[in-house]
């Protein structure tokens, strides 16, 4: 699944794409990708929009229209490619937005996870999967002493809480495991278990993973491509996920593979030990 950093990419990639263009014609070609059970409503509303910017809040890209804010969610495998009218459209294309200049660009899903609903302008922040997000993980808006608050609330271990998206958003499989890796802090250890010192050091590590994955350009596991068509370059810098058996860059242990909330989770059993009761 896209996380915070590969969603960045893909809407850098879209402005510098789609940015100032204008519809001409939206078909839909799988109809349950829309939220609304009205896609016919979707694709006439859209026609004559111009496409003002991209944004992003957590893993949902924005696109900011004349009059409409569209919200979209790759979930799984969603992605986005550009090209001109005469160039067809590959296998698992869903939905192509056509351009007055004779560009289009294509959302595929291989899996069709990936949704997209339609709001009025300047509302997205309001919409039910954007509302409950936690604040980005950059130093300005995450703030420590907040996340220490939030942190002894919850006794369950630190991974799902992690991935929850409301203490700090945009955090995925991947980076949670890279993040808790850094800071040193098993995954199954219950959140409201982390000293001050274990929170500053998680919080900083949290910070610093994401940012170095968003410069990057995210991280290419399988299928992952930006707009432009590039692959991410942040699978080169891991150190924990994907690494199972593999040694531990900090202590040459051999890095471990588990089950935690169902998701398989990578740490190293020295660096990261349960502290015993």
């Amino acid at each position: 699944m896209p996380e915070l950093p590969e969603v960045e990419a893909v809407k850098v990639g879209l402005n510098q794409l789609v940015k100032g263009k204008k519809i001409m014609k939206v078909e839909v070609l799988w109809p349950r990708i829309i939220e609304s059970p009205d896609f016919e409503a979707f694709q006439s509303d859209l026609i004559g929009e111009e496409i003002e910017q991209v944004s992003r809040r957590g893993k949902y890209l924005i696109f900011h229209f004349t009059h409409w804010d569209l919200i979209s969610h790759l979930r799984m495998e969603g992605k986005y490619e550009f090209h001109q009218q005469s160039t067809p459209c590959l296998k698992h294309t869903h939905v192509v937005f056509y351009f007055e200049d004779g560009s289009e660009l294509c959302y595929l899903d291989v899996r069709k996870f990936g949704r997209m609903v339609l709001v009025p302008k300047e509302t997205a922040q309001y919409y039910k999967g954007i509302a409950k997000l936690g604040p980005e993980p950059v130093q300005d808006s995450f703030k420590k002493a907040q996340f220490k608050k939030q942190l002894k609330k919850h006794s369950k271990a630190i991974k799902p809480v992690l991935l929850d998206q409301t203490l700090v958003t945009g955090l995925g499989n991947i980076y949670v495991d890279e993040a808790l890796f850094l800071a040193k802090i098993h995954p199954e250890r219950p959140a409201n278990s982390l000293s001050e010192k274990e929170v500053a050091g998680l919080h900083a590590a949290i910070i610093k993973v994401l940012f170095e994955a968003v410069a990057a350009g995210g991280t290419t596991v399988r299928s992952y491509l930006n707009a432009l068509g590039e692959a991410g370059n942040f699978q080169q810098q891991l150190k924990a996920y994907g690494k199972e058996g593999q040694p531990c860059v900090r202590c040459g242990t051999a890095i471990k593979k588990i089950k935690v909330a169902q998701r398989g989770t990578h740490f190293c059993p020295k660096c990261q030990k349960f502290p015993k009761v």
